[in-house]
């Protein structure tokens, strides 16, 4: 074993124990609720602990250091593995899934995705709709810290724009690293437990509330009934949902940084204003489609529409109605938004939209140069300037990012999936968002009945897809390990 290994097993033996820990803690849960799944959180529990034991012990005696190498290490493995073990629960009855399906969920929920194979959740063990939930609002938090500590580092498709160490060089009003990290986990919880009152004062049941805000902040999408969202019927629920997705998928570190001193505009991350035009537009431009085109009331048009795009942009993948009855032009929209992903810094997946920022920004140099070549065209993200190793940091994302769709989108046809969930499939899966477009794998629809191939195709493609890609790419190179 290479020695730069060590610190990634002791890190996920310690990952391992919460996980365990988790788990004994539900099994607390299930005894309390009497849904008999006690024993089986149990004992998961225990072979959870076990494991992650052994890691930190084969580890002890040893002196080494955790670097940021061995961070970008550690992450993958443990995107890989730790979604093994928070699958076990799901393998007992009455769930009673296949290893393949129950790792499916398991990665669905900790990389927030919320793709699903699980049907007849109105009537699933109460422990086990707690065990999805609170899987998808720790990988969210998780997701926040991989955003604002590793990929800045690891220079991952222009994420360096976002390093803290140059916040703390130049804004001498922010904490360090840990006392960001603390800063960020209490407004984390924060937003949570206000979701929560929200939903609960709304008229979700206590349960159903805490689950549903379990999965709201981390923009992840799971839900206790399998009609989603839709089961509640309440334009007061869908707007309250729609606030909090919007502010899970908002840069956790804005919060922070509109807090400090200074004039408005400097306490305002450049991609909120653009984030939120882009979900104003592309509401509004929705909503009188379906009025002029489909003949629906204007104010039952504006809430469907404000809620269904916010959960397809923010990645969240909760569906409030079936839009796809709305016709072709609906399903190629709702497609479409699943490309535009959230900000980076937040709990959404997707490209971000940060990254669309400097690609027309990019176009837009180009244009001008092109009419004027002599002219000086700075490109600047905010106030600060892009530098070429930036810039290209994006294109190569956006390249490898959409190489990967097709790839994966071949593969899953290859497989015998139709070209629409073939097409479908990967979108959703590398955009973390959730649920896809057509009769299979639509809103109304879920993923059980692919084959196994395919979904460990899609849970690879959702790894692939929360790690930007190129982190695991990384790891593909001899030159990462000399």
């Amino acid at each position: 074993m290479l020695p730069k290994v060590w610190p990634a097993v002791l890190a996920l033996g310690w990952i391992c124990l919460a996980v365990g820990a988790a788990q004994g803690v539900m099994a607390l849960f299930s005894l309390a609720v009497g849904d008999g799944m006690a024993e089986v959180f149990g004992a998961t529990c225990a072979i959870t602990i076990v494991f992650g034991g052994a890691c930190v012990l084969i580890t002890s005696g040893r002196s080494f250091e955790l670097r940021f190498r061995d961070a970008a290490l550690l992450t993958v493995i443990s995107w890989f593995v730790v979604p093994a073990f928070a699958a076990l629960p799901l393998l007992a009855e009455p769930i009673d899934l296949s290893v393949v399906d129950a790792y499916f969920e398991a990665v669905s929920g900790i990389t927030t995705t919320g793709s699903t194979v699980m049907t007849g959740l109105d009537d699933a063990p109460p422990s086990i709709l707690l065990w999805r939930s609170t899987g998808q609002w720790i990988g969210g938090i998780g997701i926040i810290g991989l955003a604002i500590v590793i990929l800045p580092f690891l220079k991952v498709g222009g994420m360096q724009l976002f390093r803290l160490e140059s916040s703390d060089r130049s804004e001498k009003g922010m904490p360090r690293t840990r006392e960001i990290a603390s800063a960020v986990g209490r407004i984390y919880v924060a937003l949570t437990l206000a979701c929560f009152m929200t939903y609960w004062l709304l008229g979700m049941s206590a349960f159903d509330a805490l689950n549903h805000a379990l999965t709201t902040l981390p923009t992840a999408g799971y839900s206790t009934h399998d009609s989603s969202f839709g089961y509640f019927d309440s334009p007061s629920l869908e707007w309250a949902g729609t606030v909090f997705m919007i502010s899970g998928a908002i840069p956790f570190l804005a919060y922070l940084q509109f807090a400090r001193r200074g004039s408005l505009w400097d306490r305002i991350e450049p991609q909120i204003p653009t984030f939120i035009a882009v979900l104003v537009v592309t509401t509004l431009v929705f909503a009188a489609w379906l009025t002029i085109a489909q003949g629906v009331d204007f104010g039952t048009a504006l809430t469907k529409t404000a809620f269904n795009t916010t959960s397809i942009v923010t990645t969240t993948g909760y569906a409030s109605i079936n839009y796809l009855q709305w016709g072709a032009f609906a399903a190629a929209w709702f497609f479409m938004l699943g490309f535009v992903g959230g900000c980076a810094g937040s709990t959404a997946g997707g490209p971000k939209i940060f990254r669309h920022q400097v690609m027309f920004r990019l176009i837009g140099q180009h244009t001008r140069k092109t009419i004027h070549p002599h002219a000086i065209v700075p490109l600047r993200y905010g106030r600060r300037g892009l530098s070429d190793e930036q810039i290209w940091s994006v294109c190569a994302f956006a390249f490898m990012y959409f190489a990967a769709f097709v790839v994966i989108a071949i593969l899953l046809a290859l497989i015998g999936l139709d070209l629409t969930t073939a097409i479908s499939g990967a979108a959703t899966a590398i955009g973390n968002v959730g649920p896809g477009v057509g009769p299979i794998i639509g809103p109304a629809g879920n993923f059980s009945s692919l084959p196994d191939a395919a979904k460990l195709i899609l849970a690879v493609a959702m790894i692939m897809g929360r790690l930007e890609i190129l982190s695991i790419l990384i790891l593909l190179m001899p030159s990462f390990y000399r």
